[in-house]
């Protein structure tokens, strides 16, 4: 049946993106690798969009009215993958074969896999795919949503950059983007890297419907977002203040959790704190 935009219920959302998240927590502790800390800090974003937002339907991944959905930062794969299975989209079960060899849930968001529209990873391109999608539709007179998920660290990108001036001139305003904004990235806190608390101000000088969120609040994620689709004439940038590896405390916060798999102890540990959680 398809999934279209409505009011879910809060508790339900929060109880889906509990178990996504210790699905992330299981997977990757049973590959041995994988990016648990940015999954864990998008998993409420994905989850409100996947199970209220977005248009889609998971017995027709192609259906035509759907809405596009682009992970672009697609190392956090194990996130997507398991909100992917918690809609339906894949079993539940093929979830333990993350980057086994042979399995179609490669490390990165990869388009084998049922509901996955584009195949992420190389960071900076995810906004830019958006637009051509967008302006294709345009062309075509579909009024499908184009929504992204970006990282903060890809940010540093200039092709983003490209994309955004792009999006605005062409008056993009299907696209609907995300910030996952963790404070951190591959190389450590992303303050150190380069200076991302001017993202506001670089949006809205670059021409985008700005708003900023509590990124795990769900009521926040289903406002901003109603919000964006009254938006005209111009796309819109949600950036979502996150925590890295949000609801496990040893993650949180922590640069080394950025690319590495939990240990047998660490995974135990971090599902009884899950089991904790509302």
């Amino acid at each position: 049946m398809e999934h279209s935009p409505g009011t879910p219920s809060v508790s339900e959302l929060r109880r889906i993106a509990r178990d996504v998240r210790k699905s992330v927590i299981r997977i990757t502790n049973a590959a041995g690798s994988g990016h648990p800390g940015g999954s864990l800090s998008s998993a409420d974003i994905m989850t409100a969009l996947y199970f209220g937002l977005l248009k889609h339907d998971p017995k027709n991944p192609h259906w035509e009215g759907r809405d596009i959905f682009i992970l672009s930062k697609g190392h956090a794969a194990p996130g997507y993958y398991s909100v992917l299975a918690q809609a339906g989209y894949i079993p539940e079960s093929e979830l333990m074969t993350l980057r086994k060899l042979g399995t179609r849930l490669q490390g990165h968001a990869h388009t084998g896999v049922p509901g996955v529209e584009v195949s992420t990873g190389s960071l900076g391109q995810g906004l830019s795919i958006a637009c051509g999608i967008a302006l294709a539709h345009r062309l075509d007179g579909r009024k499908s949503r184009i929504v992204v998920l970006m990282s903060d660290g890809e940010n540093d990108e200039g092709e983003t950059w490209e994309a955004a001036m792009f999006a605005a001139y062409r008056k993009l305003d299907t696209i609907t983007a995300f910030i996952d904004r963790n404070g951190i990235q591959n190389d450590g806190f992303t303050k150190d890297i380069l200076d991302t608390s001017v993202l506001e101000d670089k949006w809205k000088a670059f021409g985008w419907n700005v708003i900023t969120i509590n990124g795990h609040d769900f009521g926040e994620i289903i406002h901003a977002y109603s919000t964006s689709l009254q938006t005209k004439g111009r796309p819109t940038m949600i950036i979502a203040n996150t925590v890295k590896g949000k609801g496990v405390s040893f993650m949180e916060n922590n640069p080394s959790f950025h690319g590495k798999a939990p240990t047998a102890d660490e995974a135990a540990k971090a599902l009884k704190e899950l089991d904790r959680t509302d």
